[in-house]
């Protein structure tokens, strides 16, 4: 009898139990489910548009209307000049679209007037999910603010580390030389390299200044997946807008990702087209 009784018990247990285990499950359902992410890189060309004309907002609704998660912005303005109303353009687009974001200027200036803010030109980082890392690096730039530029170490090129639903993902942002001679784009390829662990759930965007076919870029393709030979259909050029010839906005990323559904987006919110992919990260299951 007290056998018998022990075992009534234990089913009673498991079945208050029961309904216990299956609330906290529909509160968290996708607690142990992959996470779709919608990767962007966009060259935004300082906030003007095809037309010339400045306009910041159709930069955000670009944006917006694609539903990416996380962007890595190139040409950024921060207070920078007359062409984008000194107008930090990183807190708007933050908080025109609900994001966190970090900046990572190449260029910091005095201002103009004494009494103004800094003026800044630099990349950026824009998320739907918390920064919870981040760093400006320094790779090899050709300065194109000096009268005689030499090759040295300058910042603009942001890392940053984001926490998506539990899972780590590091990101980083670049935008390479854009002269004949390739040699600055080769030197600014190992620098990255040497910053980027070699870690699961990392990308590296942004706009490459070369063609797939360019030398200097090989590196990259060896190390990392690209995107749109991955999951892009068609030529996947994207510059300059109106009349789109190049390749050579680029989203790459750690081999033990499979991007899917990689596309060129069509808007005339800037020079380039900006380019998004979809890639499920894998929770780690305790």
């Amino acid at each position: 009898m007290k056998n018998k009784a022990i075992v009534i018990f234990i089913a009673l247990l498991m079945i208050l139990i029961s309904p216990m285990a299956t609330a906290a499950s529909e509160k968290d359902p996708d607690k142990h489910q992959d996470i779709t992410l919608n990767v962007m890189t966009f060259n935004i060309h300082a906030g003007i548009g095809s037309d010339g004309l400045y306009d910041i907002d159709h930069t955000a609704e670009t944006i917006r209307s694609s539903g990416a998660d996380v962007i890595g912005l190139q040409e950024v303005d921060v207070n920078w000049g007359y062409r984008s109303n000194f107008q930090d353009q990183v807190e708007y687009l933050a908080e025109k679209l609900d994001m966190h974001a970090f900046f990572a200027p190449i260029y910091n200036q005095d201002p103009l007037n004494e009494e103004d803010p800094r003026r800044k030109y630099g990349l950026a980082v824009l998320s739907k999910y918390p920064i919870i890392n981040s760093e400006n690096h320094e790779i090899t730039r050709l300065s194109t603010q000096d009268a005689v530029p030499e090759p040295s170490p300058a910042p603009g090129f942001p890392g940053v580390t984001l926490n998506v639903k539990g899972v780590n993902v590091s990101f980083y942002v670049t935008h390479l030389d854009y002269r004949g001679d390739p040699y600055i784009r080769e030197m600014q390829v190992n620098d990255m390299l040497s910053i980027i662990s070699e870690q699961k759930n990392t990308f590296l965007v942004g706009d490459m200044n070369a063609t797939p076919g360019a030398p200097e870029l090989n590196p990259l393709f060896n190390r990392f997946k690209d995107a749109w030979t991955e999951a892009g259909s068609g030529d996947g050029y994207t510059y300059p807008e109106s009349s789109p010839e190049k390749r050579i906005d680029y989203i790459f990323t750690s081999q033990d990702l499979s991007p899917t559904n990689t596309q060129v987006i069509d808007t005339e919110a800037s020079d380039h087209l900006p380019v998004m992919t979809e890639v499920l990260l894998t929770r780690e299951i305790d």
